[in-house]
């Protein structure tokens, strides 16, 4: 199959300004699931450990 464009030229220029300015020319950092896990398992067991505590104080459980 042969590649090609299926806009007109000054169609396909407007395109590739939109692309290069604004939010879409913002080089960003990979995303990294892992580290989203880890920092979700983070905040999950310090909130647990934190109700843990806080019912202990209170007599609760």
């Amino acid at each position: 199959m042969v590649n090609e464009n299926k806009l007109y030229p000054e169609d396909q220029a407007k395109v590739d300004e939109f692309l290069s300015k604004g939010v879409n020319s913002v080089e960003r950092k990979p995303f990294r699931p892992l580290r989203l896990l880890v920092i979700l398992l983070v905040i999950v067991t310090g909130l647990s450990i934190f109700s843990i505590a806080l019912a202990r104080m209170s007599g609760i459980y």
